[in-house]
């Protein structure tokens, strides 16, 4: 390995009301592969890093700042578990940044979406599934998991009380495209499929905490915090995928509640769906179906067997991260 080779992390922005742990955890996934983290690099300022040549694995969403494509020499990229949103993309698939993919494939993606977007523009793609699905190094034995329930931002895309009034502009377009008249919606869906006596003992996380108010080393810590308990659960009960995913890599019993309406969404789950134990929620009427046999709502009692799927997608990943870092 080359001795002047640094090791980089992706590191993100915040919006102005929150960051999304779920960011974190894949850097977490990530993380697992490095000798060490010389630095922390912005996934939005990749094009102005100057701080030698630093391995980086390129997992996640790309990219918010699409004035910011492609990445500067200095970076030597592993493109695995990329996820190009369907936003970012005919900006990013630029000729320059046809030519910059071109040069660093084959490109491993989180999503068979972004590998079909990327073979149509004649780049090197694969679906490779997302990299939390290795984070199976923070499983605990069996016999150190509890009685907790969690439920974690079931139905987030929902509109809520904060989402809608955090300023006045975003509350006029509420109330202008009818959100403010949905709120509590999200309350009254949950209550259709999770009991409610489940629901006052569950224990319920927010993987979109306030911005403003952590470092990213907090943020790290945050991250690994959850990682600790989620491996520890009986039961998890998300629409989050960076909760769901890392539940399948530690053996957690896991419920995925898919109530996604927008292509935005959906195609960022195109071939991930497919892992899970799943409830399927149609947004407008409140009804759900589910792929595991699932007979009124889930109680204390509801138990799942994870599919075990996601081996085949997490044991390749381990062998490509393992080759890019050794190769110096």
């Amino acid at each position: 390995m080359d001795d002047n080779m640094k090791f980089g992390l992706l590191s993100y922005d915040e919006n102005k009301r929150f960051f999304n742990v779920g960011d974190n955890v894949q850097s977490l996934a990530a993380k697992q592969y490095l000798p060490k983290v010389d630095t922390y690099i912005n996934r939005e300022k990749m094009a102005d890093y100057h701080g030698g040549p630093t391995k980086v694995i390129m997992n996640g969403w790309f990219t918010h700042n699409i004035h910011n494509w492609v990445p500067t020499e200095d970076i030597d990229p592993l493109f695995v578990s990329f996820h190009i949103n369907n936003t970012a993309a005919p900006a990013m698939l630029s000729e320059k940044g046809i030519a910059y993919l071109k040069k660093h494939e084959p490109i491993g993606c989180r999503d068979q979406f972004s590998a079909d977007t990327l073979k149509a523009k004649g780049i090197d793609a694969y679906f490779s599934g997302c990299l939390t699905l290795t984070l199976d190094t923070y499983k605990v034995d069996d016999s150190e998991r509890g009685n907790d329930i969690y439920v974690v931002d079931p139905l987030y895309s929902y509109p809520t009380f904060e989402k809608v009034t955090y300023d006045y502009k975003r509350f006029l377009r509420a109330v202008q495209n009818g959100d403010v008249f949905k709120l509590g919606k999200q309350k009254k869906h949950i209550r259709n499929f999770i009991d409610d006596a489940l629901l006052k003992e569950a224990k319920f996380v927010n993987q979109e905490p306030p911005a403003g108010k952590y470092s990213d080393d907090e943020k790290f810590a945050m991250a690994e915090d959850l990682l600790n308990k989620y491996a520890r659960a009986k039961l998890v009960i998300t629409s989050r995928i960076h909760c769901a995913l890392p539940c399948l890599a530690m053996g957690t019993p896991v419920i995925f509640v898919n109530g996604f309406d927008k292509f935005v969404d959906s195609c960022r789950f195109d071939g991930i769906l497919e892992l899970f134990n799943r409830i399927d929620f149609n947004v407008e009427t409140g009804e759900y179906t589910s792929n595991f046999g699932l007979e009124g709502k889930i109680t204390k009692d509801t138990m799942v067997k994870n599919l075990g799927k996601h081996h085949a997608l997490a044991e390749p990943m381990k062998a490509t991260c393992r080759q890019f870092i050794s190769n110096g």
